[in-house]
């Protein structure tokens, strides 16, 4: 059995279409694809505020009619670059590729000799990346159209813009 899997890992906070164009477009490479999902142990701060359960929802429910077998894997951080390949390989099924655009995860993959792609970025420009998407959840503005219709319904189903607005708060008048 000659399968090719890849791994690709990101924080989705929250996954949006631009995640979503570039896992189908890894998809057309690969038998099964590994999701990193990174920063897991972070959530309800402004940066990041799902936890990694609630990003492990917006995957599954985003990518259910993906032709691809997926596994959608919480990866926490590791403050110790140097052995973070090693704690990645621990965590996942093994892959033979990665794709990343983060400069520092091409470097340790690279380091360690496994072959890094870089997927081409999906309209960055035009709002699809998280930071812009939680922005506009603050500012009441259309965020919807920027991620997967099932997104936004794990996202309303834990009303993620109410928890978006309240820990983007501060107690300085």
């Amino acid at each position: 059995m000659n399968m090719r899997r890849a791994f690709y890992i990101g924080r989705f906070q929250p996954f949006h279409l631009g995640h979503y164009s570039i896992i189908n477009s890894i998809a057309r490479d690969v038998d099964e694809l590994v999701i990193g999902i990174g920063s897991a142990q972070k959530s309800h701060e402004p940066r990041n505020p799902f936890t990694a359960g609630e990003r492990v929802m917006m995957i599954r429910h985003a990518l259910e009619d993906a032709d691809t077998t997926h596994y959608a894997i919480p990866i926490e951080d590791l403050q110790r670059n140097a052995v973070w390949v090693s704690h990645i390989i621990s965590m996942t099924p093994p892959f033979d590729i990665v794709y990343s655009n983060n400069p520092l995860v091409i470097q340790l993959f690279r380091e360690v000799g496994i072959e890094v792609r870089q997927p081409p970025m999906y309209h960055r420009n035009n709002g699809y990346s998280g930071r812009e998407i939680r922005r506009r959840m603050i500012a009441n503005e259309d965020w919807k159209s920027l991620v997967p219709p099932a997104v936004a319904d794990v996202i309303e189903e834990i009303d993620g813009v109410g928890r978006m607005k309240q820990i983007s708060k501060t107690d300085i008048d």
